[in-house]
């Protein structure tokens, strides 16, 4: 028989959040995409910290995704097995996500101290003038930063000729600005704590947005278990 009232609702509700889930997805796939591409220009390729947990955020998302749609299905069809799948399903996710968010706090130091080896690194592979010359170039305009602690890292750079620094280095970006600079006419701080302070700032953003997801998932949760609690009851809900 039909459900009068309350469970008629809760399914509307499942409906509206199950569509939530799909866009929080996409959210998670895109986020995951970008830190990714972020990270491949900072950090070195690897099974470390800082290049896993943009993975980890892009499976989660393809997966709250497929899950999403299990979820569907089972409101749709009234299936109490896809019903109990979802609700696992989703469960183990919003597990997965707080192990993500405790593994990016801890390791989260650990992650700089990679970075700021790679840039010293890649500083080392300027003066090839290849793909990482660009993306140093790119990474000190943008941010307004020269060398990994300050603009005297470049000194010790087998740079031509000596004692110059890159022209993104310069605030008027010219050519051959970075020979014979003024101090005056370059940034003087540095690339790693400039990009530090720019992650760190937008960390408050990032954990906003998670704990948005997470309630949402929370509350699919719930109301999924109502749905499932009717359909075991024997009620055919419209």
């Amino acid at each position: 028989m039909a459900v009068e009232g309350g469970m008629r609702c809760v399914k509307i509700l499942l409906y509206v959040f199950l569509v939530a889930f799909c866009a929080c997805a996409v959210g998670l796939i895109v986020v995951g995409i970008g830190a990714q591409l972020v990270l491949s220009q900072t950090i070195s390729q690897g099974a470390t910290p800082g290049s896993v947990l943009p993975v980890v955020i892009i499976a989660v998302g393809a997966f709250l995704f497929l899950v999403a749609i299990v979820g569907c299905c089972g409101a749709c069809k009234e299936n109490y097995c896809l019903m109990i799948t979802f609700v696992i399903f989703l469960s183990l996710i919003v597990l997965v996500e707080v192990a993500a968010a405790i593994a990016g706090y801890v390791f989260r130091d650990k992650v700089m101290s990679e970075f700021n080896k790679d840039f010293r690194q890649q500083m080392k592979n300027y003066p090839k003038q290849n793909q990482t010359a660009l993306i140093l170039d790119r990474m000190q305009e943008n941010f307004k930063c020269c060398g990994a602690a300050n603009y005297t890292d470049w000194e010790t750079m087998l740079l031509e000729p000596k004692g110059r620094v890159p022209d993104s280095c310069c605030i008027n970006v010219t050519q051959g600005c970075g020979i014979n600079y003024n101090v005056k006419e370059i940034y003087t701080e540095g690339c790693v704590e400039k990009i530090g302070f720019w992650l760190r700032s937008n960390v408050l953003v990032v954990a906003a947005a998670a704990l948005g997801i997470a309630f949402v998932e929370v509350l699919g949760i719930v109301f999924a278990c109502c749905l499932v609690k009717s359909i075991q009851s024997g009620y055919e809900v419209m």
